[in-house]
């Protein structure tokens, strides 16, 4: 017999006495650490693995039969993170209906009204889901800028478009809502990049003003290997750039190794690297461009868009 609440499967808020809890009793478990809560009103055994097949378990749980999956659900989906910090925690699936017809409120959802073609939508695990293509689209015309940024470097860097297929669909899309915006990001759009706050950390050096930096930088010993990677970067100055998210740089330990790695990086290949958290990038105070700016010898351009 499974060990596992539930028998390891999903479950709706609205059973949850089928299973033997109160609504109190749901809370206490999920701070406790015996439930994890992957989207609003649904909870699962905090030990089951999460993957596509649980995340389309509990999908089915909250959808109408004829929802398309879009959006920030449908990246989702596909192994993607395109929330803000903190909004992961509180995930409402968002599907399409048709466009004029009205979008009937239901607790735990989020219909999106839209405009979607049979060829702009996939079958995955019996969910209807807009394709790869249609959704990078999407969270770049709507998402906030560095969000939408972070999301189109992200569907680019795990393969699943390419920055010339956004490129053509934006004349089918012509019109749109935010097309301009998706525009503009789509042209910045670097496969290279590794996690959102490189993509965050990238869009404001570009809206500081400054050269755009390289990304991803290796730097090799004399026999070619690989001994570090830089996030961010300008070759000519030998000045490095990169986003500490808590995931892997909180802690001591973490700064330890950061400042250890750091000073290789100085000593040994003539780099200055700098890293910068959550805080000072995503804050509204100028550090970053008149950090930047200061090593350039360029005058940010401000005040910041975002």
């Amino acid at each position: 017999m499974s060990s596992l609440i539930n028998d390891g499967r999903p479950f709706h808020r609205s059973r949850a006495s089928f299973v033997g809890f109160t609504e109190p009793a749901l809370t206490a478990a999920v701070r406790a650490g015996r439930l994890a809560r992957p989207l609003a009103g649904v909870y699962v055994d905090r030990l089951v693995p999460d993957g596509r097949d649980l995340r389309l378990s509990c999908l089915r749980l909250v959808l109408p039969d004829h929802a398309i999956v879009c959006q920030r659900s449908a990246a989702w989906l596909s192994g993607i993170d395109v929330f803000a910090p903190g909004e992961q925690h509180h995930l409402i699936p968002e599907y399409v209906v048709p466009h004029h017809r009205g979008r009937m409120r239901h607790e735990g959802v989020r219909p999106v009204e839209a405009v979607i073609s049979s060829e702009q939508t996939d079958i995955i695990g019996g969910l209807r889901v807009t394709t790869a293509r249609r959704t990078a689209m999407d969270l770049g015309r709507h998402l906030h800028r560095p969000m939408a940024l972070a999301a189109l470097d992200a569907f680019t860097h795990q393969g699943l478009v390419t920055r010339d297929q956004l490129q053509a669909d934006l004349d089918d899309l012509r019109g749109f809502p935010g097309i301009r915006q998706a525009r503009e990001l789509i042209a910045l759009t670097e496969p290279k990049t590794e996690s959102p706050g490189e993509s965050w950390s990238r869009l404001r050096l570009i809206d500081a003003g400054f050269p755009l930096p390289q990304a991803q930088i290796v730097l090799c010993d004399a026999h070619g290997r690989q001994v570090w990677r830089i996030d961010l970067g300008y070759d000519e100055l030998r000045l490095g750039l990169e986003y500490d998210g808590m995931q892997y740089h909180d802690g001591p330990l973490a700064r330890q190794h950061d400042d250890a790695r750091r000073a290789d990086m100085r000593v040994t290949f003539g780099w200055d690297v700098y890293g910068f958290g959550r805080g000072v990038v995503l804050g509204r105070h100028p550090g970053l461009e008149l950090f930047v700016g200061d090593r350039l010898g360029i005058e940010p351009r401000l005040p910041r868009r975002w």
